[in-house]
């Protein structure tokens, strides 16, 4: 009998530690992220249930702290990956060497704008959030305006000091609205127009979806933010228009890249090689109506109609290249009115 006793602890022993050993051999992995708090759990789980070996570890921000701690780093990166942040912030990284060259499995499927071009690849799209116009007609009927069909109509006289949209240098959101109107109406015309719309501003705030929070609850005539945020709140009861003027609007997307020198790029690889499946763009489209794998759908209640049509044709190189140049000008003109960093 103890004969059997010692064997059986014995066995215990070993497939405990083996167990252990199995525990051990998960890979942390630190992602630098924009994406939002609600969607980290869902993200997280879906790619360990793909990639059993890694361990996310989240670093959460938005666009602009991240894009700026990012830079801070790149002698000395303490990330992975960077994944959820906008594909304008990436090709800046791309341009400076600090992403590693990697094609995900799959890639050749995803539709072409959410394809890195460059040989090798670095990047890989995820899914795109647009630029949008959240009407409150409830408070835009007592201030005598009219809904906006064209974003110029935001400079109307009666639109004064009703207006919000994020700060370009905290916000993706921010930065790919003004990106856009300069690509859409050239520098001149553009920042003559953004000298127009600041006459209105009240705010800019550090939040991509803070301007479309406000106008819903009233704070705000219009805000200009992302378009699910805009649907979101449609669908909560808020009385606003969801609005994609028809010449067009701003857009990044967010995509994800390996960091140059990880010691952990085999799991991170994985990772990549996931997040090109049809899967991992199920899991996006959750939270997103545009993703990058073709016939992936998931038009959420609300969403404004023809949105994916009235995406611009966006140069995301210009808008990496330009990134510094055009934020300190505008915030030269502009940052009078920024909200107060917390």
């Amino acid at each position: 009998m103890k004969r059997w006793l010692a064997v059986g602890a014995a066995l215990a022993l070993t497939f405990g530690l083996g167990g252990a050993a199995t525990a051990q051999q998960k890979t942390k992995l630190t992602i630098y992220t924009a994406l939002e708090n609600d969607q980290l759990a869902p993200y997280k789980a879906a790619i360990e249930a793909s990639v059993p070996e890694a361990e996310v570890v989240w670093v959460r921000d938005s666009t602009g702290v991240i894009t700026a701690r990012f830079l801070a780093e790149k002698d000395n990166p303490r990330a992975d990956m960077v994944m959820g942040l906008a594909a304008s912030s990436l090709l800046l990284f791309e341009k400076l060497n600090l992403l590693e060259p990697y094609a995900a499995k799959g890639a050749e499927a995803l539709k072409p704008a959410f394809r890195d071009t460059a040989e090798p690849a670095t990047w890989l799209g995820m899914d795109a959030f647009l630029g949008a116009i959240c009407y409150n007609t409830a408070e835009g009927q007592k201030a005598g305006t009219k809904a906006p069909a064209s974003w110029k109509d935001l400079t109307a006289p009666a639109f004064k000091g009703k207006l919000v949209m994020p700060h370009p240098a905290s916000s993706g959101t921010g930065y790919l609205m003004v990106a856009a109107w300069l690509q859409m109406m050239g520098e001149e015309a553009g920042w003559k127009f953004m000298d127009a719309l600041h006459e209105n501003m009240a705010v800019y705030t550090h939040s991509g979806s803070a301007p479309c929070v406000q106008a819903a609850r009233g704070e705000r005539v219009a805000g200009i933010a992302l378009d699910m945020r805009g649907a979101s709140e449609k669908t909560k009861g808020a009385p606003i228009d969801v609005i994609v003027p028809a010449e067009g609007t701003g857009w990044d997307m967010e995509a994800l890249a390996i960091v140059r020198g990880s010691k952990n790029a085999e799991v991170a690889k994985k990772v990549a090689d996931w997040a090109a499946t049809k899967r991992a763009n199920e899991v996006y489209a959750k939270f997103y109506a545009v993703v990058a794998y073709p016939g992936v759908n998931n038009t959420p209640p609300n969403y404004p109609e023809k949105a994916e049509e009235r995406m611009i044709k966006n140069d995301f190189a210009w808008m990496a290249q330009n990134r510094e140049r055009i934020l300190a000008e505008w915030s030269k003109r502009y940052e009078a009115k920024a909200a107060p960093k917390n």
